[in-house]
């Protein structure tokens, strides 16, 4: 098994219900759910939204003040139009505009928002990584 990899991505929220619809205005549905975490299948991974309170109870941190935005989770699209259509989406949905997608000194297409947590997301286009049909992204060069 190789130890490069990540299996799930947890996001501490503050409210798991307007988390939840946040996401389904995006077109996320559900894989699974409890009273306090749900899980949305990805193309290899899962993500997670777990109630910031029960998360530090689960981290074994009761009470810990758990933060956001000191990391990045991103999402690469095909088409300059596709970037664009997911930034409205989002900033529809109850985002906080951070940089409208526009062209970047790397050759590529990005953008940022917050979701209504705080958690940044970037949405791209690298026309250096080019995705698999099923979207997912595999380095041009790795093994």
């Amino acid at each position: 098994m190789t130890p490069q990899r990540v299996t799930l991505i947890t996001l501490g929220v503050a409210d798991l219900d307007r988390a939840r619809a946040f996401y389904a205005a995006l077109g996320w549905t559900p894989a699974a759910a409890q009273d306090e975490v749900v899980f949305y299948q990805m193309n290899g991974l899962v993500l997670g939204l777990f109630g910031k309170s029960d998360l530090a109870a689960d981290q074994g941190r009761p009470g810990a003040a758990l933060g956001t935005g000191a990391m990045t989770l991103a999402q690469n699209f095909p088409t300059e139009a596709e970037v664009d259509a997911a930034y409205d989406r989002a900033i529809a949905a109850g985002a906080t505009a951070l940089k409208r997608p526009e062209k970047v000194f790397w050759g590529g297409y990005s953008g940022y928002f917050a979701d209504p947590d705080g958690h940044v997301w970037e949405l791209a286009m690298n026309p250096f990584w080019p995705l698999a049909p099923d979207g997912s992204l595999t380095l041009p060069d790795a093994p």
